[in-house]
């Protein structure tokens, strides 16, 4: 496989790698601040980690189309939120010429079908999933959706010379985050289902609500503000103490 596609297939492995690295940062200053023993301190500080540091999301490595079929008749959930364009499909055709919308996180897809379709050569079908020799697309239903029934299609790797690479695992969870952060209080669960932040809702449970496109203002975890790209609307959530404490846009 030629470097060039490589490197344009990993452009939103690239963005889920710096929420890892972000959240990997997250649990290393969690644990730093709980370890660190204060000025003067005889004795070391009993280690507190934050539940989420403890949550595991099982992965399936695919690597082939068989792989991939595995998934159809289960439901899994965004992980990736405001991260992929979703589409109308018809049969195995995803109109790629107008986006429904995009995905957020904890959305459950119903998967119907894998199949395989020749994406254009450049726009917004392409800046995540680049085009290799021909898409590889989920066509799923939305349980949870106004329309249940209505089919829709969302690129998830591609094929190219003789091999095909996938980014399902950094796109979707497998098991219901409901269960995964069963820790978070219902209103927040409530307001993550509404695609929106309100104070007390932490760092991880508002990208959960409004997505992983996000710029921070400030590098301290917890005291600190966010902007969240939010589907083209962006919004500024304010932190302090671990807690959102503002919300703007």
């Amino acid at each position: 496989m030629n470097t060039g596609a490589k490197v344009a297939l990993a452009s939103v492995a690239a963005l889920v790698l710096a929420v890892g690295i972000e959240l990997a940062y997250i649990h290393h200053r969690n644990v730093k601040d709980a370890t660190d023993p204060a000025p003067n301190a005889t004795a070391a500080a009993t280690p507190k980690l934050d539940p989420d540091d403890l949550v595991f999301s099982p992965k399936k490595h695919p690597d082939s189309l068989k792989d991939e079929r595995e998934l159809i008749g289960h439901t899994i959930w965004v992980s990736a939120g405001d991260q992929m364009d979703y589409y109308k499909a018809t049969g195995k055709h995803a109109d790629y010429a107008h986006p429904v919308g995009t995905l957020y996180g904890a959305t459950p897809l119903l998967i119907k079908d894998v199949f395989e379709q020749m994406p254009p050569t450049t726009g917004r079908p392409v800046a995540r999933i680049t085009a290799g020799q021909r898409h590889v697309l989920l066509a799923f239903t939305m349980p949870d959706s106004s329309d249940p029934k209505q089919l829709y299609a969302v690129p998830v790797g591609h094929y190219l010379d003789g091999g095909y690479e996938f980014l399902t695992d950094d796109i979707f969870f497998y098991e219901d985050p409901h269960k995964l952060y069963s820790h978070w209080p219902a209103d927040a669960w409530a307001h993550i289902e509404k695609h929106e932040a309100a104070p007390g809702m932490t760092e991880n449970q508002v990208m959960m609500a409004l997505g992983q496109t996000l710029d921070w203002h400030g590098s301290k975890v917890g005291d600190r503000s966010i902007t969240y790209n939010n589907g083209g609307h962006p919004v500024t959530v304010t932190f302090e103490h671990g807690k959102a404490t503002k919300v703007q846009g």
